[in-house]
C-alpha cells in the first residue's frame, strides 16, 4: 500500500478563501491518490464548501480552527496570541510530525514568523529563505530569496546559494545548477556593498556552480538556475515578473481581437499560443517553500486560485519524496553549525 503524503492546508487564508482553497485541495486529491489533505479552519464553512464537490472522502479531513490571522495584524503578536488560528495549528501539526507539510495563502508575515518560531530552523541554517520557481525561456529558475530576509548579510546569501543548488538538483532535477547573484552589471566590481561582499564568498563555495552576476534582463532567458538576492530585490523581481506577464497577455489578447483579420489569425494560432502562455504561468509551479526549516512550509499568493493551490499541494509530494530537508541538513546544516 502506497504511503500517504499528509498536507495541512490553511483553508481560511488568502483573498479567495475558503472556496478556491478547498476547490484546489479537492482537485489535488482527485489527481493524486497518495495525497491526504487536512483542511484547517472553521468547520462549518469548510463542510459547506466541501458539500459542493465530489471527491474521495478518505483523502480529506477537517481540523477546526476558531481563529484566523488577518493580513494587517502584526505577525509576531498574532502568532503569540492566536493559538487557535489556522496558521498556528497548521505549523504545530508540522512541528509535531502529524503532517508532512503546511500550505497557506494567508499573512506572509505570520507564515514567516510561524515557520521560524514554531516549526524551527535546521541547526546551522542562518536564515530560511522563501524560494519560488519562476518560468523562463529554458524552463524554470529558483529565485532565492523573494520575501523572508530584507536585511540579509553576505553569509546569508552564500548559504541561500547552497540551499538553492540542493533544491534545483533534487526537486527539479538539474544536474549541475548554475548559480548567479543579481547585479546591475556583469563585472565583479559592480554592485552595492552587499553584492560586492557576497561575490567572493560565492566564488569560494566549492559545492556550487557559481557563474557570476546576472542582470535582471537575463533572468527570463534562463541564464541561471539559481538566482541569489536579498528579499527586497527578490520581491521586486517577482512582482514585476508577474505584473509584466499579465500585462503582456492582456495586450496580446487585445491586439488579436482588434480586427477581423487578426481574429481569424487568432483562431489559427490559439492552440500554440495557449501552450506557450501556459509555460509562463507562475501558478503552474506551486508556491514558495520556506527552505531550511525542520519541516515543510509553503507560502502561496494571497490571490491564489484553485490551480495554484492544487499545484502547491502536488509540489509538496515531490519535496517530501526527495527528503529535501534532510539533504539541506546533511549538506549545509551539519557543516555550518555554530555560524548562526
Amino acid at each position: 500500500m502506497q504511503e500517504k503524503v499528509k498536507i495541512a492546508v490553511d483553508a481560511m487564508g488568502g483573498d479567495n478563501a475558503p472556496h478556491e482553497i478547498i476547490k484546489g485541495a479537492v482537485e489535488a486529491v482527485k489527481e493524486r491518490k497518495e495525497i491526504q489533505v487536512c483542511l484547517i479552519g472553521k468547520r462549518e464553512l469548510i463542510t459547506h464548501e466541501l458539500s459542493q464537490f465530489s471527491y474521495p472522502k478518505d483523502q480529506i479531513r477537517i481540523e477546526h480552527a476558531q481563529e484566523a490571522i488577518e493580513t494587517a495584524e502584526p505577525p509576531v503578536l498574532a502568532i503569540r496570541k492566536k493559538k487557535q488560528s489556522s496558521i498556528v495549528i497548521g505549523m504545530n501539526m508540522v512541528k509535531q510530525k502529524e503532517m508532512d507539510a503546511f500550505i497557506s495563502a494567508g499573512s506572509s508575515g505570520a507564515v514567516l514568523v510561524g515557520g521560524q518560531v514554531i516549526v524551527g530552523r535546521i541547526k546551522g541554517i542562518e536564515r530560511p529563505p522563501l524560494a519560488p520557481l519562476i518560468p523562463t525561456e529554458k524552463g524554470v529558475s529558483l529565485l532565492i530569496d523573494c520575501g523572508a530576509n530584507v536585511d540579509a548579510r553576505p553569509s546569508h546569501l552564500a548559504q541561500f546559494a547552497r540551499i538553492g543548488s540542493i533544491y534545483m538538483k533534487y526537486v527539479v532535477g538539474v544536474k549541475n545548477p548554475k548559480v548567479a547573484i543579481v547585479n546591475i552589471g556583469a563585472e565583479e566590481e559592480k554592485g552595492n556593498a552587499l553584492v560586492k561582499e557576497t561575490y567572493p564568498l560565492l566564488k569560494e563555495c566549492k559545492d556550487i556552480n557559481f557563474t557570476g552576476s546576472i542582470e535582471a534582463r537575463e533572468i527570463p532567458h534562463g541564464e541561471a538556475d539559481v538566482i541569489v538576492c536579498e528579499a527586497f530585490t527578490g520581491n521586486v523581481i517577482l512582482k514585476l515578473y508577474e505584473g509584466l506577464s499579465q500585462t503582456l497577455l492582456h495586450v496580446v489578447k487585445k491586439g488579436l481581437l482588434s480586427t477581423l483579420r487578426s481574429k481569424i489569425g487568432a483562431l489559427l494560432i490559439k492552440p500554440a499560443l495557449k501552450e506557450t502562455m501556459k509555460s509562463f504561468d507562475a501558478s503552474a509551479y506551486g508556491g514558495a517553500p520556506l527552505l531550511g526549516l525542520t519541516g515543510l512550509v509553503v507560502k502561496i499568493h494571497g490571490s491564489s486560485k484553485a490551480a495554484e493551490v492544487k499545484n502547491a499541494i502536488i509540489q509538496c509530494v515531490t519535496f517530501h519524496e526527495q527528503e529535501i530537508n534532510e539533504k539541506i541538513k546533511n549538506n549545509i546544516g551539519n557543516s555550518d553549525k555554530g555560524k548562526e
